[in-house]
């Protein structure tokens, strides 16, 4: 049996903010209606979304929050909550809701069209998408031989103040609690500090730190992959300096974490709630993921016609069961500790 880690609506409620309360609205959907709490930004996934009216058959509202604090406002809720799917950025949120109870187990062909390790254990949700944790690299900088081959490498003080984070982010925190759940939070809090140490270069987000890494202000930099792919899609590969390194060896620094979805319990639009993820997991909405947001499909059969991306099954990620990436408060601590939040 797997540990399972509990996660109180207070702690989770730590990461609201006030923007949730404009995102999520006052009002309340009416009983036909199929309410969508998303956690993912409306300009990734907003034409998506739009199409979920037509395959389930009902009226659609989509509110738009960070995915913590979705989880939290669905928690806070309790029964009256007008969430009938949630839609989550990472795995994290969606195992806290599991936990909580919140979520329902998906039928069996749903969970059936999705890879094991990409599926709650208790079959609450499912994965959407998958995404590799890599590093940007400045090859001027960076020769091939010294690319770091795991997370401890990135600490070698070679790399004194040469390395960009976010460490705001929801991946790079999505990162640094999976380093926890591998290592055990002592390992995880010393390589913290030792990263502390070699002064790594802090961005607002993924974005600003590969443009730190294209422009040569840093060597480095510990980022998702589809930022890169979106970049070459946009520019051209010959007009982009920074190259991408996937680390593998089943290293923390290799983590592929997941969007995904799940059916909230007690909801009131049951069947266009199913609807909605097998919409989610259609070839339809596949090919959009692996197209528009250059992440990784997760059903089989399904890969990108725009961004040339290395199998999913050679990244080599570490075995971790996802669901336990939800202690998103004792990162939060654990990082505040090192001065990296």
């Amino acid at each position: 049996m797997r540990f399972r880690h509990r996660v109180t609506t207070a702690a989770l409620l730590g990461a609201v903010v006030l923007p949730l309360a404009v995102a999520c609205g006052d009002g309340q959907a009416g009983p036909d209606t199929l309410v969508v709490y998303s956690g993912r930004h409306e300009g990734l996934v907003g034409g998506l979304l739009d199409r979920l009216e037509q395959h389930t058959g009902m009226p659609v509202e989509v509110r738009y929050g960070g995915s913590a604090e979705m989880a939290a406002q669905i928690l806070e809720e309790g029964d009256g909550t007008s969430a009938d799917l949630f839609f989550s950025q990472d795995a994290g949120a969606l195992g806290a809701l599991s936990e909580q109870g919140r979520l329902e187990p998906l039928p069996q062909d749903v969970l059936g069209l999705v890879p094991q390790q990409y599926r709650a254990d208790d079959g609450t949700w499912v994965a959407t998408s998958a995404r590799a944790r890599v590093v940007a690299y400045d090859p001027d900088q960076v020769s091939e031989a010294d690319l770091p081959r795991s997370v401890d490498d990135v600490v070698d003080p070679k790399w004194r103040g040469k390395v960009g984070f976010a460490p705001t982010n929801a991946s790079w925190q999505a990162f640094v609690t999976g380093l926890r759940v591998l290592r055990g939070d002592e390992a995880a809090r010393q390589w913290l500090n030792d990263f502390a140490a070699n002064e790594p270069q802090r961005y607002k987000n993924n974005l600003a730190v590969l443009d730190a890494v294209d422009s040569g202000q840093v060597a480095m930099g510990l980022i998702n992959h589809y930022y890169w792919y979106e970049r070459i899609a946009e520019q051209g590969e010959n007009r982009v300096n920074a190259k991408l390194h996937f680390v593998g060896g089943d290293d923390p620094l290799a983590l592929v974490n997941v969007a995904g979805v799940g059916v909230l319990s007690g909801n009131d639009s049951d069947e266009a709630a199913r609807k909605a993820v097998r919409f989610l997991l259609s070839q339809e909405a596949q090919r959009y993921f692996a197209d528009e947001t250059a992440e990784y499909p997760v059903i089989e059969g399904v890969s990108s016609s725009k961004h040339d991306l290395p199998p999913l099954t050679e990244i080599q990620s570490p075995d971790l069961d996802l669901s336990r990436l939800s202690t998103l408060q004792q990162t939060l601590r654990m990082l505040q500790e090192a001065g990296l939040s």
